[in-house]
């Protein structure tokens, strides 16, 4: 339902462009890690993988599963609530585990927020927390670095200027771009695994935020990668 709700919905707020180094693939019981910048990208990363042929389980804050109707449709569907700050929060690593174990892919945030600030202008990836790292390494699991920029276009900054944004977006629709890596084995113990993910999740970033338009961000425009482009024929250019 997410991955469907994000594929039609996105390109009514945003003209979204997808591209993947040569060697991305999405091996069967892959993480798929993301950095996290506003409330509106997950659809947007949702929409993306589902252009690819993904539909991913997603680890989210425990809390959408409180909203009515939603949260039993994300339960049926295997999504996985993160309690974050409480005793149940490991947990979620185990319901991963055993999602990857089923050969389904896990998209997840290993910043564990979004960035405190009010403006719209891009940045690289926060700190990364260790949930990815301690997943990684217990299930031998590939990460495959996903990286989106635009998104705090649609939605940032304090509550009124999110839903200011999200009303207007579908008038300016700007630009959206996501990024797929390579895949890459993690090695070393959970601080060596975290950097690992981390610049590798970080140059996905770059290479998705060097693909917007005249506004993105002076020091990311350097950024050069061989990419195949995915269009959508849904989407206006």
């Amino acid at each position: 339902m997410l991955s469907r709700l994000s594929h039609a919905l996105v390109p009514a707020f945003g003209r979204l462009r997808v591209t993947a180094d040569p060697a991305a693939a999405f091996a069967p019981g892959s993480i798929v890690a993301a950095n996290h910048t506003s409330l509106a990208d997950p659809a947007v990363v949702l929409a993306a993988l589902r252009r690819l042929g993904v539909e991913p389980v997603v680890m989210a804050a425990a809390g959408l599963w409180r909203i009515p109707l939603l949260g039993g449709r994300l339960a049926r569907e295997g999504h996985i609530p993160v309690h974050r700050g409480s005793r149940s929060a490991a947990d979620a690593l185990d319901h991963a585990a055993a999602a990857l174990g089923q050969g389904r892919l896990i998209l997840m945030y290993a910043e564990g927020g979004i960035p405190l600030r009010t403006d719209a202008a891009e940045g690289p990836p926060g700190a990364f927390r260790s949930g990815l790292a301690r997943l990684a390494g217990r299930t031998g699991a590939p990460v495959v670095p996903l990286g989106q920029a635009g998104a705090r276009r649609i939605m940032s900054g304090g509550p009124a200027k999110q839903i200011t944004g999200l009303a207007t977006a579908p008038l300016r629709r700007p630009a959206l771009h996501v990024h797929v890596g390579a895949p890459l084995h993690l090695s070393g113990d959970t601080g060596a695994r975290t950097e690992q993910a981390h610049r590798a999740v970080t140059r996905a970033w770059r290479a998705a935020a060097a693909r917007l338009d005249e506004h993105a961000a002076p020091t990311v425009l350097d950024v050069h990668c061989l990419s195949a482009d995915f269009p959508d024929p849904s989407v206006r250019r």
